[in-house]
Formats: C-alpha cells, sequence, structure tokens
C-alpha cells in the first residue's frame, strides 16, 4: 500500500498485536484527514501503473487523481457501475492521508444485493429493498441467492474490477459486504410480518435463516476464490469501519436483534453466528444501539467472538467516555473494542481502557492535526501504564 500509506509495515505489525491481545506501546488508532488535490499527482499515477517498473509505460493518468468527482449517470451506477465505482474509489483514496491504523479502502456497499432473491432499490445514500406482498410459509424459503441471479453477477464483476484496479497491494479491497440472512429476512418480508412469522413458524423461520445463511457464505467464498491470485487483502474489512487482521474472520450484525427477546436471539441469529465462526473463523460484530445491548452478554460467550464494534442510537450519546461501562464489559470477555469517535474523545478513552484491546477510529482537519494526535495517544498511554 505504499502509494497511500508508506507506513504500512508499522501499522500491520501494530494490528498484528491487536489481534493477538498484545501491547503495542499505544492502542491502534486510524486517523484520517482530507488532501488537496495532489501536487504530484502524475507521478502518484505512474506508481499505480507501472507496477515499480521503470522501463514500462505509464497510463494516463484518470481524471479522479486531483480533481472533482462528476455525478454518476443513475443512483443504480453510483452503486454498481464499475467505471464510475472505480473512479470515485481512487479519488477518495488518493485524497486522504491515512494515520495510524488507518486503511486505504472503499466501501462497496452494492454487496447488499448479494440478497437471497430481493430485488433491489437505489437511492443517492443507500440501497433497499421493496418488501414482498406475502411468503407462503408451507412451501419452502423463497429466500436463496440462484445460481443465475443477476445482481449477483453486476455484483461479481464490480467485485474483480475493483480488485483489479487495487492490484495486489496498493489499497484494501478485503471481503465482500454481504448482509446476514436474519437482517435480510426482515427486510424482505417487513418487520412486522418477520416478527409474526418468528412467532407463529419458528421452525420454518430458522431453517430458512439458516438456509439463508449457507447460501451467502458460499457467495462470500466464491468471490474470495475469485480475487484471491491478484490481490493480497482478499480477507480484509474494507471501507465502513475498516480492520485488517492478520487472518480471515467475518463481519456481521443483527440489526433486527433489537426487537427480539433473548430466547428469540437464542433460536434465530446465534445459529447463524455459530455458522460464520465456524465456516470462516473469528467475528467482528456490529452492536447496533441501545436495544441490542440486552444480548451483549450471549455475544460475548460466543466461542469465536473477537471484536465488538458498537454504534449508539440516535438520542444515545455518541461514542466516547459515555459508553466506558460497556467497553469495560467487552474488553474484560477477551474482546477488542472497535468504535468510531469524536477526536474530543479520543483521549479519555485511551486514558481510561486497556491499550491492548482498543481500536479507535476518529477524523481530523489536516496531516499534521493527525500527527500530533497520535504522538499525544502514544503519550496518554505511557502516562496509564506509569499509573499501574
Amino acid at each position: 500500500m505504499n502509494p497511500f500509506k508508506p507506513d504500512w509495515p508499522e501499522a500491520e505489525d501494530r494490528l498484528t498485536a491487536l489481534w493477538e491481545r498484545r501491547h503495542a506501546g499505544r492502542p491502534c488508532i486510524a486517523v484520517t484527514a482530507p488532501l488537496e488535490a495532489a501536487a504530484h499527482r502524475t507521478e502518484l499515477w505512474n506508481l499505480l501503473t507501472k507496477e515499480g517498473r521503470p522501463d514500462a509505460e505509464a497510463a494516463p493518468v484518470p481524471a479522479a487523481i486531483g480533481a472533482a468527482m462528476p455525478e454518476p449517470p443513475s443512483n443504480m451506477a453510483r452503486w454498481l457501475d464499475p467505471d464510475w465505482v472505480v473512479t470515485e474509489a481512487l479519488h477518495r483514496i488518493s485524497h486522504t492521508w491515512w494515520g495510524g491504523e488507518a486503511l486505504p479502502s472503499y466501501l462497496m456497499l452494492a454487496g447488499w444485493v448479494v440478497s437471497l432473491g430481493g430485488q433491489p432499490r437505489f437511492g443517492p445514500d443507500t440501497i433497499w429493498f421493496e418488501p414482498l406482498t406475502s411468503v407462503d410459509l408451507s412451501q419452502p424459503t423463497p429466500f436463496r441467492n440462484r445460481a443465475d441471479d443477476p445482481w449477483i453477477a453486476r455484483y461479481r464483476a464490480l467485485y474483480l474490477a475493483m480488485a483489479q484496479a487495487a492490484g495486489w497491494d496498493r489499497f484494501l479491497v478485503g471481503k465482500p459486504t454481504l448482509l446476514p440472512a436474519n437482517d435480510l429476512l426482515s427486510m424482505h418480508m417487513g418487520t412486522q410480518p418477520f416478527l409474526i412469522a418468528l412467532m407463529d413458524e419458528p421452525d420454518w423461520m430458522a431453517a430458512a435463516i439458516l438456509q439463508g445463511a449457507r447460501d451467502q457464505l458460499r457467495v462470500r467464498f466464491e468471490l474470495a476464490e475469485l480475487v484471491r491470485p491478484i490481490h493480497r487483502f482478499w480477507y480484509g474489512n474494507a471501507g465502513w469501519m475498516p480492520f485488517w487482521a492478520p487472518e480471515p474472520y467475518a463481519g456481521t450484525q443483527s440489526d433486527v436483534s433489537c426487537m427480539l427477546s433473548p430466547e428469540q436471539f437464542e433460536r434465530f441469529v446465534v445459529p447463524e453466528l455459530l455458522l460464520y465462526g465456524q465456516s470462516v473463523g473469528a467475528l467482528w460484530y456490529h452492536l447496533d444501539g441501545g436495544n441490542a445491548r440486552q444480548h451483549l452478554p450471549r455475544l460475548l460467550a460466543l466461542p469465536t467472538m473477537r471484536v465488538m464494534q458498537y454504534v449508539p442510537t440516535p438520542g444515545e450519546p455518541p461514542n466516547g467516555r459515555e459508553h466506558l461501562p460497556l467497553y469495560r464489559a467487552i474488553q474484560e470477555a477477551g474482546c477488542i473494542v472497535h468504535v468510531q469517535v469524536p477526536v474530543e474523545e479520543v483521549e479519555p478513552l485511551v486514558r481510561a481502557l486497556d491499550p491492548a484491546l482498543l481500536m479507535l477510529e476518529t477524523a481530523v482537519t489536516t496531516p499534521d492535526e493527525g500527527r500530533e494526535l497520535l504522538a499525544a495517544v502514544a503519550r496518554w498511554t505511557t502516562a496509564r501504564r506509569g499509573r499501574g
């Protein structure tokens, strides 16, 4: 990742220590800042395209390097058109300073279209699904990934194009952003019909969720094998809350769990989590708000749970010192806390939490401010250790 992150070897060592629960001088912290249009954008693009071969002819510099991005021709193109998405990814990556453990990467939200047969709808800010009008629970589950699904084919083409643009290690593409089956069924059925079906037809629903999870895993493995020969970071987690580990892991969630009892969570969500852990490895889990915190003890008891990431719901304080009891409970279970925080909340968390189990993410206004923050984090960590 030298074109965008020349200090990658140091970040790799620190993230490896985090994964292994070892102290590495300071906690991991990803710090980003905006960059102006690169003064040497031609040299940067030559470095990207020539792959270190001085005798190679450099490709023309794309408009994305050092220029404003045009609007996409449609909302669908914004998420799925390889030419537009790859160009926008290069634009964002080249206009960002990646400090500390920040990883040059780009979120391909289009992974949501791998959706167990759902019909996606595209907006300027997200992708959603129109709920089905009815589901016959006396028939086999319709929530399957079909071999001829055109949306999976389109995402496969995008994923390969992004991996080709990233090359072996120019930036991190990582694992596909696929939603878990339990959340997909709640989207496709609609929240109320989904919850009613959990009570009326629990056996059907449990089997449908687990079958959907197997289908999602199959696509995940197929995509990994597609890019594995050409991209070093095929198993990373790129884009939103990027996290790198020295081995494969599964990033997952259950946003619908905020409406489930502990008993329902055990029956309908835990089997999917266990399947992901058995099939992929460790789990990185997105815990969505206060109503989902009731499931934290069960989540922390899962044998493969490794990282817990928390996003407060509207009305809660943002991530920071107000949530220290939650973070401490996660760390006491031996799990890594991974949270996005305002810059003013970095110091309280660094001083209060175990640095060997902490991954923070924040943004500053300039690279110099970022470098100062990283130096301060090292000082705060030393002061905390000095207090014993």
